[in-house]
């Protein structure tokens, strides 16, 4: 039997840092003005290949590759949907431990990095939404918002401080070990790939596959907090962006997401798709998910937006 609990509503605003309506942030300009650190050096690195391979896959087309694409898109971008965002930093629902790592390993391998760096980000997000502390705010420029805040890893830690907001993942074996060894599954992905394929493979999986999912949850970051409409009364600039949704697997249903961040539901209507909650809807109707949190009627009512 499924169990559906009901979600806390999230609309707070960091107290230590006010910001007036409108005010504008200055931009930051990631690649100068500051001291690079290792960790920005290996992120960059990372992100150079990953295009450099997306920009080859012409010169290497096949439509067995397209398949690549299609399965490294859908598999690693699941990953981090119902993974690392909804099952690890929301904890908006509950699956057999076994099922949790497996869905944590698919989204590692969309080459977003490890689950304890993406969920204390994303919870920093959360916590310091549009306030001076958010880790990534358009507020300091689109660009930075979408990418360029990843390689700035300092300046992450004087707004949020450290990883002090996931001892829950710290505390478990396997995310301590895919932290210490991401690296070593990407190559290992990219060896099978080629092994498999060739260069085909590889620059059509690891390139355009990861480059496109990279790029749509990154548009989550900084489109849908400047475009798109809002049905609740969130206070923050989060959006709902209706075509994103199939690309983004549910995730571009923004505001809906700001104002009941706990929900493993986030196209809360039955007209916005939301791949995402198909997925652990299903899980849940087979036994496999459970504790699955979703927004009251009451809660709904208090914060629609009165039109």
């Amino acid at each position: 039997m499924s169990v559906t609990t009901t979600v806390e509503e999230n609309h707070r605003k960091d107290p230590s840092s006010p910001e007036k309506e409108g005010e504008k942030r200055k931009q930051r300009w990631v690649f100068w003005e500051r001291k690079w650190r290792r960790l920005d050096y290996f992120k960059l690195t990372a992100s150079l290949f990953v295009h450099s391979m997306a920009l080859l896959a012409p010169f290497y087309f096949s439509w067995s590759a397209l398949w690549v694409t299609f399965l490294f898109y859908t598999i690693g971008g699941l990953g981090i949907t119902v993974s690392y965002h909804r099952n690890l930093a929301h904890r908006s629902f509950k699956v057999p431990k076994w099922l949790e790592y497996l869905l944590a390993y698919c989204a590692l391998l969309a080459i977003q990095g490890d689950p304890i760096d993406w969920v204390s980000t994303h919870r920093y997000h959360h916590q310091f939404t549009d306030s001076e502390r958010d880790p990534h705010s358009p507020k300091e420029g689109f660009w930075f918002s979408h990418l360029l805040w990843i390689y700035d890893s300092a300046y992450l830690v004087t707004k949020c401080g450290r990883r002090t907001n996931v001892d829950d993942l710290k505390r478990q074996w396997f995310y301590r070990f895919l932290q210490k060894t991401v690296l070593f599954h990407i190559l290992g992905l990219g060896i099978i790939l080629f092994y498999l394929g060739g260069m085909s493979f590889v620059t059509w999986g690891m390139g355009v596959g990861a480059a496109l999912e990279v790029h749509v949850t990154c548009l989550i970051n900084s489109l849908c907090h400047i475009w798109g409409t809002r049905t609740w009364k969130t206070n923050d600039t989060s959006r709902n962006i209706w075509w994103l949704s199939v690309f983004s697997f549910g995730e571009s249903w923004h505001n809906n997401h700001h104002a009941f961040e706990s929900s493993a539901r986030q196209g809360l209507e039955w007209w916005q798709i939301d791949i995402s909650w198909y997925i652990v809807r299903f899980l849940e109707i087979i036994g496999l998910a459970y504790d699955v949190k979703l927004p009251t009627e009451s809660q709904r009512r208090r914060m629609a937006i009165v039109r």
